[in-house]
């Protein structure tokens, strides 16, 4: 189903991005699927959703290969500010690479497992382009503008513990016991008081993502003019002959 996986344990939706050759990088077809995959967890014998990677990775980004860059702009926003209303739980597991939209796909969560080689980055500088799918107004509200910026402009990689030092995530685990420690706290939470979560997470986005669809519109916009720039197009040039890009800021 387009790169993406669906799993049923009781009251768990486990939700896999199933695209492991290329790391899970995300078309707009894997992201409508997503979407109407965070949609059937609102189903009331759901209590607990789980968003991991297959393969070696959680998600190297955006496909930079495909046609339909601004569409998938559109739909990932809409995926992220989707996972964040949620009237349950959502535990993203992480290990390996969360790059791109797998960071702001992974803080929507309202929980980050990661393993502790795991690593984040806003990687879409280095393409000429802004982030997208929520990151300018999630990274900032986990870790503050500074070092949003930091992680926004230099694409610097965040390696997990200090993801989880900065506030960025909410656990961290050695590898050995990465996939026992996202059961343990996914099974909390699925035998947990599942309308005082509802209103909590409601609670918590009022608070701090108040922010989220104001910025998510921006950021399309801003993408959108971004895509049709020489940069990105030397970006994408040298993305896909793996060398340094050459930008004119232009």
């Amino acid at each position: 189903m387009h790169g993406i996986s669906c799993y049923r344990d009781q009251s768990v939706l486990r939700i896999v991005l199933d695209r492991p050759d290329k790391l899970n990088a995300l078309n707009t077809p894997m992201l409508e699927e997503l979407k109407a995959r965070v949609g059937d967890a609102r189903d009331d014998s759901v209590r607990v959703v789980v968003l991991t990677g297959a393969g070696r990775g959680f998600c190297s980004g955006g496909d930079l290969t495909g046609a339909d860059t601004d569409g998938a702009v559109v739909v990932a926003n809409e995926v992220v500010q989707a996972i964040a209303a949620l009237p349950k739980p959502v535990v993203a597991g992480v290990h390996g690479a969360a790059v791109g939209l797998g960071c702001p796909l992974a803080l929507a969560c309202d929980l980050v497992v990661a393993a502790r080689s795991a690593f984040f980055q806003l990687a879409f500088t280095k393409v000429g382009l802004m982030p997208d799918g929520g990151a300018c107004a999630l990274v900032p509200a986990a870790i503050g503008r500074a070092r949003a910026a930091r992680m926004a402009m230099l694409a610097e990689k965040i390696a997990a513990p200090t993801a989880f030092e900065w506030g960025m995530i909410s656990h961290v685990v050695d590898d050995v016991n990465y996939e026992t420690e996202l059961a343990a706290v996914v099974q909390k939470l699925a035998s947990g008081p599942t309308m005082a979560y509802r209103w909590l997470k409601q609670a918590l986005s009022e608070a701090t993502l108040s922010a989220l669809p104001g910025v998510g519109q921006l950021e399309v916009e801003g993408q959108t003019a971004l895509t049709r720039t020489a940069d990105f197009l030397e970006g994408v040039r040298a993305f896909v002959k793996r060398r340094s890009p050459e930008f004119q800021g232009r």
